[in-house]
Order: structure tokens, then C-alpha cells, then sequence
């Protein structure tokens, strides 16, 4: 049997398991830049999901301005472990330059995923939910997307009530990371 017999299910494992949780702490710190109501279910089940490690940092790790270093520093600590995991699991250690470069493309693409599938739940909840019903991750959406969307709604022409802003900004943020993602791991 190969070596990636085990290894390449573990390494899909870690993968989805940390990136899950990485997801979540990285909605933490949006949470905060896009100021979404504290009160809101989705953003109780964020606390709550991240209070226990967050909490305990924030006894060796004080604020930064309005930033929680705290949530950045488990952020960035779950994504070095991810990576070193993963990267034992394959080719052995790597050097610290490249594993330092491997965590801030890792960090990078989490937050393009994010903003991209969050672009995309948006367009899809305003084609299914009538304006005039609640839902609870529609305001979060709007607060979280509204910086990226915004100026390139003022910047299209009039569509006719079509808006292409979403789509421009999913292209521009397919074509960032594109850009950014090897320079990031080295590979141009």
C-alpha cells in the first residue's frame, strides 16, 4: 500500500475540519469589521462556537484598537497548525519562509471563499425570500458585503432593476486571488 493511502484522507479531514473552524473564527473578526448586530442568532452561534479559545487568549493577549488580537492570533495559530499538519503529512516539514507564506495564502484564500460565498448566499436569499419576511442572515450579508458591493453599483450604468454588481465583484475577487495566491506561495 502507498503512503498516501492514509495520508490523503487525513489530510481531507484536517482540511475540511480546520477550515470549518477557521471559517468561523474568520466570520468572528468580519463580525466585528462589518458591526453586526450582537444580538443576532448567527452571530450568537459565532460567539459561542469561538468564546472558549478566544477568552483564554485574551489573558496573554490584549486589544489593538477596535481589532480582537485575540481572534486574529487564533486565526493565524489554527492556520500554522493546519499547515504543519498537512504538510507532515505529505513532504515532511517545509522551511519556516514557506510554512510562514503557506499560512497567509491559507488565510488569504479563506477570506475570498468567504466573501465570495457570502456574495453568493446574498443573491440567492433575494431571489427566494420576500422582501417583506425576516430572515436573520440577510442584514449580516448586506452589512458584510455592502463595502464591496457599493462602489461598483454607483460606478455601472443602469441595468434596467438588473444588478451586475455582484457578479463584477465575484470576478474581481476570483482574479485577486489569482494574482495574489502565487505570488503568496511562490509560484510564478
Amino acid at each position: 500500500m502507498p503512503s498516501t493511502y492514509f495520508s490523503n484522507p487525513l489530510t481531507f479531514l484536517i482540511d475540511t475540519l480546520f477550515g470549518l473552524y477557521m471559517g468561523i473564527v474568520a466570520l468572528r473578526l468580519i463580525m466585528q469589521w462589518a458591526q453586526w448586530e450582537y444580538h443576532n442568532q448567527f452571530v450568537q452561534l459565532i460567539i459561542k462556537a469561538t468564546q472558549v479559545p478566544v477568552k483564554f487568549l485574551r489573558q496573554f493577549i490584549p486589544a489593538m484598537g477596535r481589532w480582537d488580537s485575540a481572534t486574529i492570533v487564533l486565526l493565524l495559530s489554527l492556520a500554522l497548525i493546519k499547515t504543519l499538519l498537512i504538510s507532515s503529512l505529505q513532504a515532511g516539514m517545509v522551511n519556516p519562509i514557506l510554512l510562514l507564506r503557506l499560512v497567509v495564502a491559507d488565510i488569504f484564500s479563506l477570506f475570498i471563499t468567504l466573501f465570495s460565498a457570502s456574495i453568493i448566499i446574498q443573491v440567492i436569499l433575494s431571489w427566494v425570500v420576500p422582501h417583506n419576511q425576516h430572515n436573520p442572515l440577510t442584514p449580516l450579508l448586506s452589512r458584510m458585503n455592502s463595502p464591496l458591493l457599493r462602489p461598483i453599483r454607483q460606478r455601472l450604468p443602469d441595468m434596467g432593476g438588473f444588478d451586475l454588481s455582484p457578479l463584477v465583484v465575484l470576478l474581481a475577487l476570483q482574479v485577486l486571488s489569482m494574482l495574489v495566491l502565487p505570488l503568496l506561495i511562490g509560484h510564478i
